[in-house]
């Protein structure tokens, strides 16, 4: 486990459906998605992991959400941890504050049922 990554990002980004990030809305607070809460963190992807997540874990979904979040704004509860192919994920270990999120995107399938992704840094 790191505290940075190899390649420093200002954003990060979590994949939510919409109703779950209504909610979060609603409380001030993002507490997490159930897979979250089942692995003890919040995972997030960096924009260069962020299509292969959506394919992976959100195939053929609508209603999702792509949140933008500033890691600057995390502190040391964001940690840097190998997962797919060894490759560095960001990880929140705590409840993602609504102050940190810098944008929100709706993610909607295109005709050949990928996800389409608004520009990402």
């Amino acid at each position: 486990m790191t505290d940075k990554p190899l390649t420093p990002t200002r954003l990060i980004y979590k994949i939510c459906p919409a109703p779950l990030w209504a909610q979060a809305e609603a409380a001030g607070v993002f507490e997490g998605a159930p897979v979250d809460h089942a692995d003890g963190y919040i995972h997030f992807s960096t924009a260069a992991q962020a299509r292969e997540t959506a394919a992976k874990h959100f195939a053929g979904q609508n209603n999702l959400r792509l949140i933008a979040v500033e890691t600057t704004a995390l502190g040391a509860a964001l940690k840097w941890e190998p997962s797919r192919g060894g490759a560095l994920f960001p990880h929140l270990y705590a409840a993602l504050p609504l102050s940190a999120v810098a944008w929100i995107e709706e993610l909607p399938l295109g005709e050949d049922g990928a996800h389409i992704f608004p520009a990402m840094e």
